[in-house]
């Protein structure tokens, strides 16, 4: 009896093994590389509570440059990772000619659709947790002037202004809301300096919460902010704690989820296809509360946010999408 069972202890471990020998999970970060406390430190995150709750080692890798894209990706599928991961909406046109010369491997990519068999698209309903964060910057300004600073201007960073746009004037329709993108190349997600100069020019404007979505830039902006005893609101992952008792709240943006997921249904096997969005219904944003800035945010302030919230998973609220409709009416 006891040699029945350490042989089936024995196959379960070889099982286990040759599970773990089947996938060689991969993740190639954006511009900015993975500890920039935003985005790519999200993904990140991912990837090691996989690697810490099955034992799967990952591999990955930071680009420094755009060209660096299509053959580090290449590099991968070549050496048979699987799944890969990109972390960004620039990786699309890559992955359009590389998917198809790998049509085995499984790819999975956060913020850009791409139609193929082999991958897995996921982008985020911005506009819904920016609509929070916009109710709680209205509630804690004291000047009746917030704003905004993006980091690259593209479209899907317009879509954080439009829905933040939204949320604040839905709760002061007399607020003043600035906005400044910090540049039109990529370099814009890693340029904490004028992160922290268009901060402080916008404060000089009355500013007194600004809301940062620009990846490593936001860093210098929220220090700025913090330095000049105003209020910040931090992006994708919780901020909260960069500036203790400065940052309002951050709006989380669930990359880490959509790593970890994408790691371990191909681990069982499970790995599915085709584009999904994810919005607060599908807890995929959403705005942080911590010991951090608990003190910042009052009882009325938590309120209204939770009435917006629950209003726009019901669909009594509706929040404009820039990605559809470049007009954007706030």
């Amino acid at each position: 009896m006891k040699r029945t069972l350490l042989s089936i202890v024995a196959l379960a471990a070889m099982s286990a093994t040759a599970l773990a020998a089947e996938i060689k999970p991969a993740i190639i970060y954006d511009l900015g590389g993975k500890f920039d406390k935003s985005f790519n430190e999200a993904a990140y995150n991912g990837a090691e509570k996989f690697k810490s709750e099955t034992g799967i080692e990952y591999r990955e890798f930071e680009i420094s440059n755009d060209a660096q894209r299509e053959q580090a990706l290449r590099r991968f599928a070549r050496d048979g990772n699987n799944p890969i991961v990109m972390a960004g909406f620039s990786w699309g046109s890559a992955l359009e000619k590389i998917a198809d010369e790998y049509p085995d491997i499984d790819f999975a990519i956060i913020d850009m659709g791409v139609d193929k068999p082999n991958v897995r698209s996921v982008v985020f309903k911005e506009q819904e947790g920016s609509y929070l964060v916009g109710v709680m910057a209205a509630k804690a300004s004291e000047s009746g002037t917030v704003s905004f600073i993006g980091g690259m201007d593209i479209p899907l960073i317009r879509k954080f202004a439009c829905g933040y746009k939204g949320g604040v004037m839905a709760t002061n329709s007399g607020a003043t809301v600035l906005e400044a993108m910090t540049g039109t190349t990529p370099d814009a997600w890693n340029d904490p300096v004028k992160g922290g100069e268009i901060a402080k020019s916008q404060m000089d404007q009355g500013s007194d919460v600004v809301y940062a979505a620009a990846g490593g830039t936001g860093i210098g902006v929220l220090q700025t902010v913090a330095d000049a005893g105003k209020l910040g609101i931090g992006v994708d992952s919780n901020q909260n704690g960069l500036q203790p008792g400065h940052v309002l709240t951050s709006m989380v943006k669930r990359v880490d989820v959509a790593v970890y997921d994408a790691f371990m249904d191909a681990m069982n096997d499970e790995f599915t296809y085709g584009f999904s969005s994810l919005g607060l219904a599908e807890d995929g944003v959403d705005y942080a509360m911590d010991e951090n800035n608990e003190p910042l945010v009052s009882e009325d302030m938590k309120a209204a946010v939770e009435a917006a919230k629950a209003d726009i998973i019901s669909g009594e609220i509706t929040v404009h999408d820039f990605m559809t409709d470049e007009n954007c009416p706030y």
